[in-house]
């Protein structure tokens, strides 16, 4: 094990930001530059992790979509998340946690739980991603519900070489 470890201490983390504005696209109301990334890919010898920021119902224009309607707000958020995925190659399968932020968990979490666990058998998952339900102020008044969602999967070919990102 201490003999793994000492060889991975010495492999280059390559990183670089993720997004897909065919799908959405927040970032026109934020100062530019924005202070964060729509997701983080990282690669590890063939291990590559997805960090995917909060994301929720907005769509290419970075218009809020689905304005009071919590189910739409839901759908559209998982469709999202699920173009972020397929711009880098994975899908649900993938997940392995998501922390789900709600503006009223008391009103919302059941039809949350309805859509989420649709959506889950459609995909089916198996086994299901661990899961974090919070009641949060989400960064538009209009915004319902906002998921992020960690991704790890395993990359046959190389990992692209982004040298000027790497760190050791």
């Amino acid at each position: 094990m201490n003999e793994l470890l000492k060889t991975l201490a010495h492999l280059p983390i390559q990183k670089r930001a993720i997004t897909n504005h065919g799908a959405l696209n927040e970032a026109y109301c934020y100062d530019k530059p924005s202070s964060f990334s729509r997701g983080m890919r990282i690669d590890l010898n063939g291990l590559t992790i997805l960090l995917i920021s909060g994301t929720a119902s907005i769509d290419e224009n970075g218009v809020s979509v689905h304005i009071g309607d919590f189910r739409a707000q839901m759908r559209r958020t998982l469709k999202n998340i699920t173009a972020l995925l397929e711009s880098e190659g994975c899908t649900w399968h993938d997940i392995v946690r998501t922390s789900c932020y709600l503006r009223d968990i008391d009103r919302d979490y059941d039809t949350f739980n309805e859509e989420r666990t649709a959506f889950f058998k459609e995909q089916a998952l198996d086994p299901l991603p661990a899961s974090t339900g919070i009641q949060a102020k989400l960064c538009r008044p209009e915004l319902l519900v906002e998921i992020e969602a960690i991704a790890m999967f395993l990359t046959r070919e190389n990992p692209p070489d982004h040298s000027e990102e790497a760190v050791s």
